[in-house]
């Protein structure tokens, strides 16, 4: 197969190569997936540097979500839930790859209608968006939302759930392409969070200018946006990746009655596994209703596994939005 693996920490995604390297053999617990299309994700830009919390063993192949076709079964398991030729998607190390090897419990089908880049970046961001919003924030019809970064993966995930919920968005971002490709995923309102003043803005907004009902932040906005949540309102903290670890004022969550609620999505499998299969007939529920679409970045295409270093890059460097898919031709015959 060919594959990106690294044999030694790189600065940065430029220095990442293609390399031929033996079929993974699968164990006998695991499928063999031929990989279709391959997602990029922050953390691999950690991971590479060798600056994440959790770093495989020298040498690996980078990567970890990804779609394509089963090419083998368990052999431990007499009534696998995917037969040979089923299309899923799913994470697992080894995604910048042609072949990978997951676990059942790692796997899903790629719904009906969608295709192999569509599918490839649903694993981590559409369940953590869902869960963020029902399970954590108990989202209702009426809502008003605030979603921040909301042109990246996670940030258009919740801005369709929480419009599905019957609920209305403010969507922040950062340029003017961004807040189109809001609008066009739904949101009610796209707002710069670069202006001065953007939380009052948010205000005004609101029915007599209450505040939000609900804060979504990957980011690591908590402090600027008490300013514009209601009474009660609850502030979902799912990431940091504006690098800065925030030290809250407590003293305003208090006065103001708000809860402070964080979401790492990656422990329920572990914790509640009863909670993912929810979250996720819900997610297949909102893709039946067509409530919800893939999120895939369309103002260029990647083709190839060349083209992995190139889209990391620019995912690094905030030049994108949605998820940065790249698709992964299987010699002559591969559609996508």
């Amino acid at each position: 197969m060919r594959a990106i693996q690294v044999k030694e920490y790189v600065k940065g995604p430029e220095d990442l190569t293609v390399t031929t390297l033996p079929d993974p053999t699968p164990s006998p617990d695991t499928y063999l997936i031929a990989i279709h299309a391959t997602a990029t994700n922050f953390f691999d830009l950690l991971q590479i540097r060798g600056k994440y919390q959790h770093q495989p063993q020298l040498p690996w192949i980078s990567g970890a979500e990804f779609s394509g076709v089963i090419l083998s079964t368990p052999a431990s398991k007499t009534l696998p839930k995917f037969k040979k030729g089923d299309r899923v998607f799913g994470s697992s190390q080894g995604g910048y790859a042609t072949q990978v090897c997951a676990r059942e419990e790692s796997l899903m089908p790629v719904p009906p209608g969608w295709g192999f880049l569509e599918a490839a970046g649903l694993m981590v961001t559409a369940p953590t968006s869902y869960a963020a919003l029902v399970n954590r924030a108990n989202i209702q019809r009426g809502d008003y939302v605030l979603v921040h970064a909301a042109a990246g993966g996670v940030g258009l995930a919740a801005v369709q759930i929480a419009k599905a919920f019957g609920a209305t968005v403010i969507a922040t971002a950062g340029s003017r392409r961004k807040l189109q490709v809001v609008r066009g995923f739904g949101a009610d309102h796209a707002i710069d969070y670069n202006k001065e003043g953007w939380a009052e803005e948010v205000k005004k907004l609101t029915p007599k200018g209450k505040g939000v009902d609900i804060v979504f932040d990957p980011v690591g906005m908590v402090n600027t946006s008490l300013k514009c949540t209601a009474w009660g309102g609850r502030i979902v903290i799912i990431g940091s990746t504006s690098g800065n670890i925030e030290k809250v004022a407590m003293n305003r969550v208090l006065l103001k009655n708000i809860s402070l609620v964080g979401l790492h999505w990656g422990t329920y499998p572990k914790e509640e596994p009863k909670t993912v299969e929810e979250v996720w007939e819900g997610l297949f529920r909102l893709m039946k209703e067509e409530n919800f679409k893939g999120t895939v970045y369309t103002d260029r295409e990647f083709r190839g596994l060349e083209q992995v270093g190139e889209a990391l890059g620019m995912l690094g460097r905030r030049e994108t939005w949605g998820k940065v898919v790249v698709s992964v031709p299987q010699g002559t015959g591969s559609k996508l």
